[in-house]
């Protein structure tokens, strides 16, 4: 699995992982009932501790996007991609939310808003 882990970021190496698999669901890349690698197969992989991608796997197991079954490994679970898709929405709406609030208190305008945004998805 093509995971990507920086060091420079403020986030949590285990959020990383966890964010990145969560994206490769909800985009289909990994699919309802697929086997993930073992925690110690992508510790391994990814020269980290057996704990961070412990917690990883625990944390995406706790908000349902995968499940593990003892003795066999853990499995991209059953949940409704468009659930999924719906989840995320909610949080990018947020942060719009939140970043409208300052554009409006700075007189930034919907336009230069939307040239903003504009760069930010044709970035890659």
């Amino acid at each position: 699995m093509n995971i990507i882990i920086s060091n420079s970021s403020n986030q949590p190496i285990y959020e990383q992982i966890k964010e990145q698999i969560k994206n490769k669901i909800v985009v289909n890349e990994l699919k309802m009932g697929e086997l993930l690698p073992s925690i110690r197969s992508l510790a391994r992989d990814l020269r980290i501790s057996v704990i961070t991608t412990k917690n990883a796997y625990e944390e995406l197991e706790r908000e349902g996007y995968v499940e593990t079954i003892p003795g066999k490994g853990t499995y991209v679970a059953n949940k409704n991609v468009e659930l999924i898709k719906e989840e995320q929405l909610q949080k990018i709406e947020k942060l719009i939310d939140t970043a409208v609030s300052i554009a409006k208190i700075t007189k930034i305008s919907k336009e230069e808003m939307q040239n903003i945004l504009d760069i930010y998805y044709e970035e890659e």
